[in-house]
């Protein structure tokens, strides 16, 4: 649906960024058998959009490129758990809604997406239901509904350690032009982690940067993904992913989260571009993306 489709058809609009994990580093496991992480976290200005309208009764419906796949998920999308958590948090301010999903990130691909569409929704409702609550009492809801959402509600650069809940902000942090490609394949995240080789890795440092005193292409080169070696493993297109990006002149490249989406950093916005078309046109059936992340000083 255009950009102005949606907004005239649903009063309140939620862009749902892309959540790009720059460097993701496993430190260690829970009893409960969460891992520890600690991660340097951007997003993009490509993502899925969230429209929301009053209703006589609650309704949901998908479109995009990617909705299909969600077509049959029913009670289970983190949208609707996000409507019925933020609900029974708020009472008798929550009338019935009309939420609208535009899916244009592909599903389970490391970049966030269904995180951030629950983070979309807490945020689109609270504006449609005028309410708020405290920081606190939001930041916990999101915590219910995955480890990822806390940090996809903020939208912004940031540090996120233990679980994803503790987060800090990483203002310095530049826009950066970015190419992301997926091959559609999909990656278990549990598996993922069940191959990974070690589980108490070093913890991430990013005090040069955090001190002004380090470029942050060379502070996010010497960090690291954990899960790109065995991911890399069940999905070999992960390295012929970032060959073709390294080939096309990216000053960087890494996978995001556990996978398949790699992204490429590069010089200019034109330049990704050039890259996202040589790229689509190579492999019409992958997901490349043109985009630019979003500074820490936004």
């Amino acid at each position: 649906m255009p950009e102005e489709g949606l907004a005239q058809a649903f009063g309140v609009i939620e862009a749902a960024r892309a959540k790009i994990n720059l460097a993701l580093h496993v430190t260690g496991q829970r009893a409960d058998g969460y891992h520890l992480l600690d991660m340097l976290v951007t997003f993009a200005d490509c993502g899925d959009r969230l429209g929301f309208l009053p209703s006589q009764a609650d309704a949901f419906t998908l479109s995009g490129r990617f909705g299909e796949t969600l077509a049959g998920d029913g009670g289970t999308n983190l949208v609707l758990q996000a409507r019925d958590l933020l609900r029974e948090a708020v009472g008798a301010l929550a009338f019935p809604v009309h939420i609208h999903l535009e899916k244009n990130l592909p599903v389970a691909s490391g970049i966030g997406g269904g995180s951030a569409d629950a983070a979309a929704a807490l945020r689109g409702l609270m504006r449609l239901w005028g309410m708020s609550l405290p920081v606190e009492a939001l930041a916990g809801l999101a915590l219910k509904l995955g480890a990822d959402v806390p940090m996809c509600l903020e939208s912004r650069p940031l540090i996120a350690r233990g679980i994803g809940e503790q987060i800090e902000a990483v203002p310095d942090l530049p826009a950066f032009a970015m190419v992301l490609a997926n091959p559609l394949k999909g990656v278990s995240t549990p598996e993922v982690f069940r191959r990974l080789a070690a589980k108490d890795n070093p913890a991430l440092s990013l005090a040069p940067a955090l001190a002004g005193s380090a470029d942050w292409l060379e502070v996010i080169a010497a960090a690291r993904n954990d899960l790109e070696p065995p991911a890399r493993a069940i999905v070999p297109e992960i390295a012929e992913i970032a060959a073709m990006l390294q080939a096309r002149g990216a000053l960087l490249t890494r996978m995001s989260g556990s996978g398949a989406t790699c992204f490429g950093i590069f010089a200019t916005m034109a330049a990704a571009q050039e890259t996202a078309a040589a790229l689509h046109d190579e492999r019409p059936d992958w997901y490349v993306q043109a985009t630019e992340t979003v500074s820490g000083g936004r």
